[in-house]
């Protein structure tokens, strides 16, 4: 029987591999051997999860057309891999992707570090803050309270608790949004609010418009729900929206749905501007395009004095083209699993109807958590915290950045909580993977592309600061020395580091 469950072909996997970018090699380096680079080569794809485990590789001379290379090349690179049990092969059916005993499998999105490891590695992986205190323990013993009535009856709620709903279509109509509460449904979390609304509007082989880079976890949600998904590259820097580029996807390609950050974009940064905001709702009505646009950063707002436009949904009145998701995780804390869809009521009612053969509701005491703090002022005194933790954070990691690593590119984005680093030429696999071997966790630009984009760049979140932020900086600089001295084999003793 075969040990492998998928399969890449020789076309898909040479074109991962050519999408790994490398840097040029300094005077009086060595390049490795041609079979050393493609061993090397397919074993980041594995660790980076872009090529899975237990997929069965391209037969050797197969390969070895697709990349214009000696057969002989490619049998070495194997038997290399296999020497490092990174592949396993039995005659009769084929070779597939492993993972050496021992070795972690690879994430596909940006999991959090387990708790147990936190002392020796530096998390630098999950954009996500520690729990504003005293406001959670309140919001918990306030939830407590209200909890009784709720009790007594089933705790089945598919479209939320009707108290929560209220609270957040009064928090939108606050905003200049009219909103009632048949156009919420809670959720849990912004990632279970945008898995219901991929299994409402598309199905298995639909295209999806996503931003380029865009959010790691949605897109790898979207491809395991069956999506096609059509990059659309983002303008320079913290520009935002490549409006041509859009125009002409939404076009020729007629996607279903479309997927956008317009509030601190996740990685960049960016922050959409009115009339970004206007003339995408615009291109997606003419398209037929389901706009679905996340929020879960447009509270966490750095800059003092930042004019924050009206949100996507205010350029929707007739309630047609924009869906709306937000969540708790991001502006409080990423424990708190409370998601909500802003859209129209018969939206509404179809995602709460397909939600009875999913999780059918979210957990009671944590939606009366977030209702005591939305209705008491506790949400706003907590998110006031976090911005002040997240500048702190941030300005702390800039200057650290420039100091370690002063040839390393970024813009410094006014809200959210990542920063999107252009890394000087080198590659982002190699240090995240080195990276782990100094004790700094990163993750590298391909897991925020499709198809191997951004092997150039790595996203560092605001989640550290004061000398933990200088640490992570000086394991990042280590990291990329040991990346350029990679070609001629030099090493750096790990780093130890005390919080």
């Amino acid at each position: 029987m075969a040990q492998w469950t998928s399969a890449v072909g020789a076309a898909q996997l040479a074109r991962l591999l050519n999408s790994q970018q490398e840097r040029p090699a300094g005077p009086g380096a060595r390049r490795p051997p041609a079979y050393r680079a493609l061993a090397d080569g397919v074993r980041l794809l594995v660790l980076e999860g872009r090529v899975p485990v237990a997929a069965r590789l391209p037969a050797e001379r197969e390969l070895a057309l697709s990349l214009s290379v000696s057969r002989t090349t490619v049998a070495a690179a194997y038997e290399a891999l296999r020497a490092e049990g990174f592949l396993e092969s039995r005659r009769g059916a084929g070779s597939w992707t492993a993972v050496p005993a021992g070795n972690p499998l690879p994430a596909r999105g940006l999991e959090p570090l387990p708790p147990e490891a936190l002392g020796s590695m530096i998390d630098l992986g999950c954009a996500a803050l520690p729990a504003p205190e005293p406001w959670l323990t309140r919001a918990v013993q306030g939830a407590l309270e209200e909890l009784p009535p709720y009790a007594h009856t089933h705790g089945d709620y598919p479209a939320g608790l009707p108290a929560l709903r209220e609270t957040l279509a009064e928090r939108y109509t606050a905003r200049g949004i009219p909103t009632m509460p048949e156009q919420i449904m809670v959720t849990t979390g912004a990632m279970g609010a945008i898995d219901a609304i991929c299994h409402l509007f598309s199905g298995r082989g639909e295209r999806i418009a996503v931003e380029s880079p865009s959010y790691a976890n949605i897109l790898q949600l979207m491809r395991e729900a069956g999506a096609r998904l059509v990059p659309v590259a983002m303008a320079e820097g913290l520009a935002g929206w490549d409006m041509d580029r859009w125009r002409q996807v939404l076009r020729d390609a007629a996607p279903r749905l479309a997927y956008v950050v317009a509030d601190f974009h996740n990685p960049t940064g960016a922050l959409a501007d009115e009339d970004q905001r206007r003339r995408l709702v615009d291109a997606a009505r003419s398209a037929g395009t389901v706009l679905v646009v996340d929020e879960t950063m447009s509270e966490l707002h750095l800059d003092e004095g930042l004019a924050l436009p009206r949100p996507v949904c205010g350029f929707d009145p007739a309630g047609s083209t924009v869906v709306t998701v937000g969540s708790a995780s991001k502006a409080f804390w990423a424990g708190m699993r409370i998601g909500w869809v802003r859209a129209a009521p018969d939206v509404i009612r179809s995602l709460v109807a397909a939600r009875a053969y999913a999780d059918l509701g979210t957990p009671v005491l944590e939606q009366l958590a977030v209702n005591w703090l939305l209705s008491t002022g506790g949400w706003e005194q907590a998110v006031d915290v976090r911005r002040d933790q997240a500048r702190e954070n941030r300005d702390a990691l800039v200057a650290a950045l420039r100091r370690e690593l002063p040839s390393w590119e970024f813009d410094v984005p006014s809200g959210g909580l990542t920063l999107w680093v252009r890394t000087g030429g080198l590659s982002g696999s190699r240090l995240a993977e080195v990276g782990e071997r100094v004790g700094v966790r990163v993750p590298s630009g391909p897991r925020f592309g499709v198809d191997g984009a951004f092997e150039g760049y790595v996203r560092l979140p605001f989640t550290v600061g004061g000398a933990v932020a200088d640490e992570a900086a000086a394991r990042l600089a280590a990291a990329a020395r040991l990346v350029e001295k990679g070609a001629s084999g030099g090493t750096e003793p790990p780093r130890t580091f005390v919080a």
